[in-house]
């Protein structure tokens, strides 16, 4: 099966596992999702992620986080952004912000992927992939 949009992809999968409370989560791996799941990791979101290397493509293993013993998720909302129909261009200083600050934005830029206040730090626009709270 052929995916086109594989951050909505990646995403969903996220998403799903949380609401059915699984402890990971496997996704086909690229060099894109590996981008998100270390923004995810680094602001705290999953515990660790790792590469899988199979004789295909591979596959990103991402661990969830949840915040107490009844496995209520850290992430709350996954909101997909710009879509393969709809691309959404922001300026540095036009970037969104995601629940007045409390979430993150994960922006594709010309630097690379980052979130919204890195891409503000780094005076970088680009593409809004995702929203995360």
């Amino acid at each position: 099966m052929q995916v086109t949009d594989v951050v909505g992809d990646m995403l969903t999968r996220i998403r799903n596992a949380n609401s059915a409370k699984h402890d990971k989560v496997d996704i086909p791996a690229s060099k894109l999702k590996e981008a998100i799941a270390k923004i995810l990791l680094d602001e705290g979101y999953i515990t660790k992620y790792e590469i899988i290397k199979d004789k295909n493509q591979g596959k990103l293993r991402i661990f969830l986080k949840y915040v107490d013993a009844k496995r209520n998720p850290v992430i709350m909302g996954l909101r997909r952004i710009s879509k393969p129909g709809l691309r959404l261009y922001y300026k540095c200083c036009d970037i969104p912000k995601v629940m007045k600050g409390l979430g993150i934005a994960i922006v594709s830029t010309s630097k690379g992927i980052m979130t919204d206040k890195m891409a503000r730090k780094q005076n970088a626009g680009g593409e809004v992939l995702a929203f995360i709270w």
